[in-house]
């Protein structure tokens, strides 16, 4: 095929009527690549969960568990960038004098990602003038741990990586009433966000609780995706 034929194929498979495809761009090597509509994150779901069955309820051992304190849970993180934060046993609320044989111990467990949208097949044309939907999406589990197990970071960045054209933050409060052990959605439509992005910065954290054994916060489906629909401001 030639060149020609390679962008009439990528306009007429992405439906990109009226966006702007300049004659300069590798269009076979765009075409192999399929950066829109498909999800740009790797390893979406590295503890192996899907979200379309429910959450695995938590093993609880008749005698607990000897040995030290764990604060991550076990999966293939290969392809994000992880950390973990113990944080400071909460006495608050207990009165004085009592006498404390234990206390939960939450952690925070980052993961990370930077997407390189040009590196996945998109241009520059496309992401200045166009300036398609970038849709994220994510799934963490109703454990009501805590009333506060889950974060969302997510920032468009330009070139240099450091500066920050748009981002979105989520921090929701649980309802501990009310417990359906469900997977729970979060998501968001970056739209109109203007010229100059070349990175997205996908970052969540889940709460875990170790007391006598570890309860972790479980996630799956993370996403970024790349819509060939024009932005509107």
């Amino acid at each position: 095929m030639s060149a020609a034929e390679w962008k009439k194929r990528c306009e007429a498979e992405w439906g990109l009527h009226g966006a702007p495809m300049p004659d300069g761009v590798d269009w076979k090597s765009v075409y192999e690549a399929k950066p829109l509509g498909r999800n740009l994150l790797k390893n979406p779901a590295p503890l192996g969960l899907n979200k379309d069955a429910p959450p695995p309820e938590p093993e609880r051992p008749d005698v607990p568990p000897r040995g030290p304190p764990r604060f991550q849970p076990d999966g293939d993180f290969t392809g994000w960038t992880t950390s973990t934060e113990v944080l400071p046993y909460d006495t608050s609320g207990i009165p004085e004098g009592v006498v404390i044989c234990s206390l939960p111990q939450y952690s925070w467990f980052t993961l990370e990602q930077i997407v390189d949208l040009k590196a996945e097949g998109l241009w520059d044309k496309l992401l200045d003038g166009f300036q398609p939907e970038i849709v994220i999406e994510d799934w963490y589990e109703e454990s009501q741990i805590h009333d506060n197990i889950y974060q969302l970071h997510v920032k468009l960045l330009g070139s240099d990586k450091s500066t920050v054209i748009s981002e979105h933050t989520i921090n929701p409060t649980e309802d501990l009433s009310n417990y359906s052990h469900n997977w729970k959605q979060v998501s968001h439509v970056f739209s109109g966000y203007g010229p100059g992005v070349r990175y997205v910065h996908f970052q969540h954290r889940l709460k875990n609780n170790f007391h006598n054994d570890f309860f972790p916060t479980l996630f799956t489906g993370s996403s970024v995706v790349v819509r060939p629909v024009k932005s509107s401001s």
